[in-house]
């Protein structure tokens, strides 16, 4: 019995990386679409009684990577695979996680039944918008932080410090406290009102940025709304520059414009969903790469020792 690795279409870049780190080859698979796009797999490699990990972030197009990863799953179990385990670096439909309002659904609940309805034995995932998603899995889930690449990154190009790290919202202060902990660094918070989804109106800042560089931190960035209006605020308030570290990229709509026209010198974002062309060519994003971290806590796993000591 060993360890292998099945990559997905979704961001095959990663799966590789994770293969390198590791020191093995990804397993021979056809992963493709028919003329009418009904997903087809075949595993051309004996998995009989293997430790199989599938590298499938369900970014967009979420349904489609969602779907593949589900296929390859069912082709996985009915090969007789020892265990599988669904890699997912980005949790899509995690936005999703309550009821907001009557007659709406929880969509990463109902994510969650289908994976393990495919026949996962347990998920390894990164960041989860919300903690309570690991309870909605009825097998073994082991949600990473890409905090310690990025307080690497974070140091390397602030050796002096004088920071401050910045909350985008209320809901991230507990992200925003563990960051600067690790940083010796204030925290402040962004207070905003969103009258609707999508849009976000920053109302006052929590905490003294004055004189100091601001450091926003987050698990996503979609449309970049949110932290364009952040950054803007804080340099009104006396930030002596502002940059983003944000593990999910998912950049949609109008994000790249916004990023070039807005006063952020810099995005720092994980390679957790597959860079675009436009995200690698930009001026103001980096990636960070998370392949390392992946790769270990599948080695981890695979050898049934402790993945929670990554972060201690």
């Amino acid at each position: 019995m060993g360890m292998k690795i099945l990559a997905g279409n979704a961001n095959p870049e990663l799966a590789e990386a994770i293969a390198n780190y590791l020191n093995i080859s990804i397993t021979k698979a056809d992963v493709k679409r028919f003329s009418d796009q009904e997903i087809w797999v075949e595993i051309k490699e004996n998995v009989r009684g293997e430790d199989v990990f599938i590298i499938q972030p369900t970014s967009f197009p979420a349904n489609d990577n969602m779907m593949e990863l589900l296929v390859c799953i069912d082709a996985l179990r009915r090969a007789s695979a020892r265990r599988i385990t669904a890699v997912l670096p980005y949790f899509g439909y995690a936005r999703q996680d309550r009821k907001v309002g009557p007659r709406t659904p929880i969509s990463a609940k109902l994510v969650a039944n289908l994976i393990t309805q495919a026949g996962a034995d347990r998920v390894l995932t990164m960041d989860l918008h919300a903690g309570q998603i690991q309870g909605f899995f009825d097998i073994p889930t082991d949600n990473l932080f890409a905090m310690p690449v990025l307080v690497r990154d974070l140091k390397e190009q602030h050796p002096n410090g004088n920071l401050t790290i910045v909350s985008p919202d209320v809901g991230g202060v507990v992200r925003a406290r563990a960051y600067a902990k690790r940083l010796d660094a204030p925290i402040a918070i962004i207070d905003k009102r969103r009258e609707q989804a999508g849009v976000s109106e920053v109302m006052h800042i929590v905490g003294d940025v004055s004189g100091t560089h601001c450091v926003l931190v987050d698990d996503i960035v979609d449309s970049a709304g949110t932290l364009c209006n952040a950054a803007l605020a804080l340099m009104d308030a006396g930030a002596t520059g502002v940059s983003a570290y944000v593990a999910h990229g998912v950049l949609s709509g109008p994000a790249l414009e916004r990023i070039e026209k807005g006063v952020m010198t810099e995005l720092v974002i994980t390679d957790s969903i597959r860079p675009t062309d436009g995200v690698q060519k930009h001026s103001k994003i980096r990636v960070a790469s998370v392949a390392p971290l992946l790769a270990e806590a599948m080695n981890r796993i695979a050898h049934e020792t402790s993945v929670s000591s990554l972060f201690e």
